[in-house]
């Protein structure tokens, strides 16, 4: 599953209060129905993150190593669009000969077509998807594999009418005033480049964001200390997406090559575009996690965990399933805190004024400056 074993992409979400004393019996009244049940429409509902038809919901079966972990199964039954228009076109044929005529219009067209899908939707095999989910308690954080906003709006709509709140997203805006009680709206815009006016950039927290964090990575050493997390280094890498609200050429992307050394980075920061999208690494002597970070909202792709631990001939240990679970989750645990010990560095400058003054000269400067290759 999503968060057991190889890369994890997700969003994050703040649990607002504690989940009821019978969350656990509400995922089982709002289980998935049985597959058998699906007809010419679609189903979903809660299943256990064992697979996608165990509709078995207990205390046993929906916790994992001391984490709840349940998903979303939507499951529907589709015709594949090229037998479909097969099938249609193989009608269309046969009528138009029988009622001699070389064509047919459309209504009779789209009657041939209701005809065909009604025939075969019964016969197609059920496609089954999953929305999977962990909460932690402890730092009262729910990860989720929704990544889109049609997954995110779903997972948010069952969440609540299963436990009986919603979720909050951890969006750069959220995680501002949950965490510095700091409001963005108070934040004047600001320009990254020294050739563009304030009033003429995007005003986004998350591009600020991660713009200013490739500047931490290139122009101040890369490192910070962060609280319950350590020294952590911070490198940036391509592909690089650059986005400025309003007229022209407001998205590049850049892909080949040297993406931060190129001339094309450099023009992009001097025309006021910011870091939208990046591959990013935060690191901890020899153990690192690399993902790419989209800011808008935040959402983190493919993220890969450090493995268990060694043992002193540097053989890796073997761990039972549930062991496995819970050292990826500390790994997870220990991701969010380092990640955010950034955001949070980051919010203090942006916040104070004075303060943020002074980065904006650094951040010219190193604008300015940069070298380029090719």
């Amino acid at each position: 599953m999503a968060f057991e074993s190889g890369s994890a992409s997700f969003r994050i979400f703040y649990v607002p209060r504690p989940l009821p004393r019978n969350a656990i019996e509400r995922f089982a009244e709002h289980a998935a129905p049985a597959i058998e049940s699906l007809s010419d429409g679609a189903i979903q509902g809660w299943v256990t993150g064992r697979h996608l038809l165990d509709r078995n919901i207990t205390d046993d079966t929906a916790t994992f190593g001391g984490f709840l972990r349940l998903t979303l199964m939507q499951a529907e039954r589709k015709i594949p669009e090229s037998l479909l228009r097969a099938e249609c076109k193989m009608e269309e044929l046969s009528r138009m000969q029988a009622e001699g005529v070389d064509r047919l219009g459309g209504s009779a067209r789209r009657e041939i077509r209701r005809g065909i899908e009604a025939r075969l939707l019964p016969t197609m095999p059920p496609q089954l998807k999953g929305i999977h989910f962990v909460y932690d308690a402890r730092s009262e954080l729910l990860f989720t594999s929704a990544l889109s906003d049609k997954q995110v709006d779903a997972f948010q709509i069952h969440f609540a009418q299963t436990i009986g709140f919603s979720l909050i997203p951890v969006t750069p805006e959220m995680a501002a005033m949950k965490r510095q009680q700091s409001n963005v709206r108070d934040w004047e815009p600001s320009s990254f480049s020294p050739e563009r006016e304030d009033a003429e950039v995007s005003h986004d927290p998350g591009l600020d964001f991660l713009t200013w964090l490739w500047f931490v990575a290139e122009a101040r050493g890369g490192q910070l200390k962060i609280e319950g997390a350590g020294e952590i280094a911070v490198m940036i890498e391509g592909p690089l997406m650059f986005v400025i609200e309003g007229a022209g050429a407001h998205e590049i992307v850049l892909r080949k090559g040297e993406p931060l050394l190129s001339a094309e980075s450099k023009t992009a920061l001097l025309g006021g575009k910011k870091l939208r999208r990046a591959k990013v690494t935060l690191a901890q002597g020899d153990v690192a996690y690399t993902f790419t970070l989209d800011t808008v909202p935040f959402t983190f792709r493919g993220l890969k965990l450090p493995e268990g631990e060694t043992d002193a001939k540097g053989e890796r240990i073997k761990l039972d399933a549930i062991s496995r679970f819970q050292s990826r989750m500390e790994r997870l645990d220990f991701f969010q805190r380092a990640f955010f010990g950034f955001y949070d560095r980051f919010v203090t400058e942006r916040r104070d004024s004075k303060k943020w003054g002074a980065t904006i000269k650094e951040i010219h400067k190193w604008v300015a400056d940069r070298k380029t290759r090719g």
